[in-house]
């Protein structure tokens, strides 16, 4: 692994945006899905104002030492009624931006969200990734994630 870079997790803002788009956009999966134009489609800050306005929801990013987003996540909090009224954090959109990746920022990114779960009374941490995505189910079953589910998506 490459020197670990420290980060600075904070939450998101409108004018980061722009750079949060171009890493879900980073690849493979992401691409087809995401609108890169200048200026970004108006659907995008409606997005985040949603998310920004919601107390269940933490969107997060990740600057280095010079301010440049450098990753991004999502940390929902979601109540429920199993596991005795448990709540639960689910794990959204971890991204690294593709120049920064092995120097530990995805790693600090997730340790924050489940020290913020866990502080906010989850009694689990879930997340889904693509059965295609290889590296990054080595990544999380390295910080202590283990297969328990299988997921399914229904797109419209």
């Amino acid at each position: 692994m490459a020197t670990v870079s420290q980060v600075t997790i904070r939450r998101a803002r409108r004018d980061d945006v722009g750079h949060i788009v171009a890493m879900l956009a980073d690849d493979p999966l992401g691409g087809p899905r995401e609108r890169l134009e200048d200026p970004l489609p108006q659907a995008y800050f409606d997005a985040f104002e949603r998310v920004a306005g919601d107390r269940n929801i933490q969107l997060v990013v990740a600057e280095d030492g010079k301010g440049a987003v450098v990753g991004c996540l999502q940390l929902c909090i979601l109540p429920g009624l199993s596991s005795q009224g448990a709540s639960r954090g689910l794990l959204e959109d971890v991204r690294v931006a593709s120049h920064c990746r092995s120097r530990g920022i995805g790693e600090q990114l997730v340790q924050w969200a489940v020290s913020e779960a866990s502080a906010k009374g989850c009694k689990l941490v879930e997340l889904l990734t693509h059965h295609t995505r290889v590296d990054a189910q080595r990544f999380y079953e390295r910080l202590g994630f283990a297969r328990s589910h299988l997921g399914m998506t229904l797109r419209f």
